[in-house]
């Protein structure tokens, strides 16, 4: 139940019916009306803009029509307790006690479906994320991105839209090259004994490449691995196994998990990359030309050759962009065309497209192809996961490398564990630097939103463990003849309000709302259970060692919403802390 769509439709009528009552002017459209969470220093329950809305149409004060709405609403509706005009035109609505008995009431009986928008249309989307290069273990510049993306997908999912998550695996080129060998050179080592070429700065130095290269070792007996020419196209395939392995070992770590992995190489070889240069010369989207040198660049040293460019700012790029290198060989840019082409012709309504930080200039180039090929804007979209830096005693802090010259995500998990990791890099907004504080991440206070959100769903399963009932099972009771206190009233307030947070992360595209929802609405539950502790009204558990139905409605509202977002986050809610 969403009390500010219904209260919206309900506005809605009433300023139609005073149309045809000739009493109030109207657009064609109502799209503009809106019925939101008041500021916190009003004591109302809703706000809505309608009388501003229709203050040009009337062509009257904001507050004069607001008056006239503000009548209609109290003859129509028996549970406002109070309404009031705020300037410059606002209608600030109050609802009586009983609205919010009957509000629990029917979130409670139909707790499975409590803010998903039936209304709304259903899509299919594709998101890509990750898309790490398959050539080592996830570090924690990836971990914020997969993150983001899985609980994307993971609220999508809960709106009932359709959703495929999906890795692009870019195995095809130089850096692929350069990781197989560096591969074989580590089974050199193992085998002949040869010492790893440390200097050479085309390899890869981690010692997780020593595993890769024993796996496969151990796993090829009849292979001879002395020359590499002769085994490069089979020994590649190997390692981007191994590679991949370690990947979706690192992705599990952290709750992840991909239906697709889609390999740049079989775009390659199944002549995917030609076939799309080819639809765009057909359709006039590429030419022969030059480009001049980037920002940056020394321009006496840059040299300009004719080379295919897509004509990218016929889409508002700020220049056009090679499709081809100097050799003939296709540029990571006509592979990701060619990716996306692919994607297009599975008919989603719309790609999501998850990027670390170090791609955000890709952005316009990559939607440029998109709406060359579609034909259609907005059909990609594009969110940018920002840095992390991780703080341990004040001081940016540096784990183990020895996997390589970054720390991985299995360290960080192995540190602080997988509901911390997913919890709080979620907590700020993805297109924002993140501070991840190890020193809170483990204080049991509120300075530790994981713990303060968990704490508050142990301390109700607490109270279902006294009176012997699971806090699991649904609830059942015959009569909701009681009214709640202000102070629980304020917390039923808060969770009507998860419904609009549905709404706005899924089209947003900003799930760190969600654990801001959570800790705020953890906090206010926190702090009414510390008024027991001087009023025993305000106790679950009464002198007679029993609960009343009020009590264990609110308490099954409060918990359900807990675990409901907390599902949605892939974080876990605990019984016992």
């Amino acid at each position: 139940m969403n009390i500010f769509d219904n209260y919206l439709e309900k506005i809605k009528k009433i300023v139609i019916e005073l149309s045809k009552k000739n009493k109030l002017i109207i657009p064609s459209k109502l799209d503009g009306i809106t019925a939101e969470v008041p500021p916190s220093k009003f004591n109302s329950d809703i706000s809505t803009n309608v009388a501003m809305f229709l203050s040009k149409s009337n062509q009257k004060k904001p507050e004069d029509i607001a008056n006239i709405i503000v009548q209609s609403i109290k003859e129509k509706d028996k549970f406002i307790d109070d309404i009031n005009v705020i300037k410059p035109g606002f209608i600030n609505i109050k609802f009586k006690p009983i609205f919010w008995t009957n509000f629990t009431k029917t979130i409670i009986e139909n707790s499975k479906s409590f803010g998903v928008n039936e209304k709304e249309p259903k899509k299919n989307y594709l998101l890509e994320f990750v898309s790490a290069n398959p050539t080592g273990p996830l570090h924690v510049g990836h971990c914020r991105g997969a993150i983001l993306g899985d609980v994307i997908s993971n609220i999508l999912i809960f709106n009932k839209h359709k959703v495929v998550k999906e890795y692009y695996v870019n195995d095809y080129g130089n850096q692929i090259i350069n990781f197989t060998k560096s591969i074989h050179a580590r089974i050199k080592e193992i085998l002949y004994k040869e010492t790893f070429p440390v200097n050479d700065e085309d390899l890869y130095p981690g010692d997780y490449l020593i595993n890769f290269a024993q796996n496969i070792i151990n796993e090829n007996k009849s292979i001879d691995f002395k020359n590499f020419d002769t085994i490069s196209k089979q020994l590649t395939k190997l390692s981007i196994n191994e590679a991949l392995k370690l990947i979706k070992k690192n992705l599990i770590q952290l709750g992840v998990y991909h239906d697709n992995f889609v390999k740049e190489s079989d775009l390659v070889n199944n002549d995917e990359v030609k076939k799309v240069v080819e639809y765009l010369e057909k359709n006039n989207f590429v030419y022969k030309g030059k480009i001049k040198a980037p920002e940056g660049e020394d321009k006496n040293k840059w040299v300009e050759r004719e080379q295919l460019l897509f004509r990218s700012t016929d889409f508002g790029d700020d220049k056009d962009r090679a499709m081809q290198k100097s050799d003939g060989a296709w540029t990571y840019f006509a592979g990701d065309v060619a990716y996306h082409k692919n994607k297009l012709d599975r008919k989603f309504d719309y790609l999501i497209n998850i990027l670390g930080s170090d791609h955000a200039g890709y952005i316009k180039r990559i939607s440029s192809s998109v709406d060359a090929l579609s034909n259609t804007k907005g059909k990609l979209i594009c969110k940018v996961s920002q840095l992390v830096k991780l703080i341990k005693n004040k001081k940016p802090f540096k784990m183990s490398k020895r996997k390589g010259d970054y720390i991985t995500i299995e360290d960080l998990v192995s540190e602080v564990g997988k509901d911390a990791t997913r919890f709080i890099m979620l907590n700020r907004s993805s297109d924002v630097e993140l501070e991840f504080d190890f020193d809170n991440v483990i204080e049991k206070s509120k300075d530790n939103p994981l713990y303060y959100v968990q704490y508050c769903y142990a301390r109700i399963s607490s109270v279902f463990r006294h009176i012997k009932k699971d806090i699991k099972s649904d609830e059942v009771i015959k009569n909701y003849n009681f009214e709640y206190s202000k102070d629980e009233i304020d917390i039923i307030k808060k969770i009507s309000e998860w419904p609009k947070c549905v709404e706005i992360t899924c089209n947003k595209l900003e799930p760190h709302r969600i654990p801001v929802f959570l800790f705020e609405l953890a906090s206010l539950f926190h702090s009414y259970w510390n008024l027991g502790k001087d009023n025993p009204e305000k106790r679950f558990i009464n002198n007679k060692n029993e609960i009343s139905d009020d009590k264990l409605i609110f308490l099954k509202a409060v918990s359900n919403t807990i675990k409901t977002g907390m599902n949605v986050l892939g974080v876990t809610v605990p019984e016992k802390m």
